[in-house]
């Protein structure tokens, strides 16, 4: 098995949010084209903390990244790591604090918002510092890498939804809006992703409360969908997907050795 992949981070993304207002990707589910699942984040629902989670696997109380303010590279091996040993190219347009987990701590902007260095985990990148950068900005930074590198694995992260959250909390036209916008921006570039090749998974790190924060055990703080879009997926609806298992699936799906849990049951 070897497929190209994306994966859309979709920042702050709470699961029943997304379920009722990304209606283009629910189109491609009700099309049979794509499954919709849940996922519980792990704890702390923090983001630096679950961006080392998705991407490498491990916990946030087992990889020492367990509150926003620690700036250190990963001491674990991230989806990038095992993608650049399969010989594969890796790219992301998403926020700094990826740079500063993977490529160089702390984040220099002029050194790193603009990224091209094979001998990195992420090789090709542009990386935003502002948390209210437009999402129509950060997919366009995305196609370019995509266009421009045809990366096997690249990660499209944008930020304006929990900016959205934080600013008005969960139950907003502001946050709702923003998850919309989210989806009109997929609707313009998912299906020449497909066409492209790629398989593509879109979740989030974590979800949002009315105080208009996240930390804890509610279940709008920790419930976040995912959505996965390719021919390469079961579409199986009895799976039950981890947020520690996505970065085993995506290297398993891009043919790239590793050894972390991975979710059978999403895959054919």
């Amino acid at each position: 098995m070897k497929h190209k992949v994306i994966l859309v981070v979709l920042d702050g993304l709470n699961y029943q949010v997304a379920r009722h207002a990304l209606g283009h990707l629910q189109a491609y589910c009700g099309a049979g084209r794509a499954a919709l699942y849940q996922l519980d984040c792990e704890l702390p629902a923090l983001s630096r903390p679950l961006y080392e989670c998705i991407m490498t696997g491990v916990a946030p109380i087992d990889s020492g990244i367990v509150h926003n303010d620690v700036v250190r590279l990963s001491n674990q091996r991230s989806i990038f790591h095992y993608a650049r040993t399969a010989g594969l190219t890796t790219a992301a347009a998403a926020y700094h604090w990826m740079s500063e987990l993977y490529n160089h701590a702390p984040f220099d902007a002029a050194r790193d918002r603009h990224t091209s260095n094979p001998t990195l985990p992420i090789q090709h990148g542009h990386f935003y510092y502002a948390d209210h950068y437009p999402d129509s900005h950060l997919f366009a930074d995305a196609e370019h890498l995509r266009q421009r590198h045809n990366p096997d694995f690249l990660l499209v992260h944008p930020m304006n939804i929990d900016d959205a959250g934080h600013k008005h909390g969960l139950d907003s036209p502001q946050y709702r809006n923003s998850a919309r916008v989210a989806d009109l921006l997929l609707a313009e570039y998912l299906q020449r992703w497909l066409d492209a090749g790629y398989q593509v998974l879109v979740t989030a790190d974590h979800g949002m409360n009315n105080d208009r924060s996240h930390n804890g055990l509610l279940p709008e703080e920790r419930e976040v969908p995912l959505f996965v879009v390719g021919d390469a997926f079961s579409r199986n609806p009895a799976a039950l997907p981890r947020q520690t298992e996505l970065c085993g699936t995506v290297c398993t799906l891009l043919g790239a050795a590793h050894d972390k849990p991975w979710c059978k049951e999403l895959l054919k």
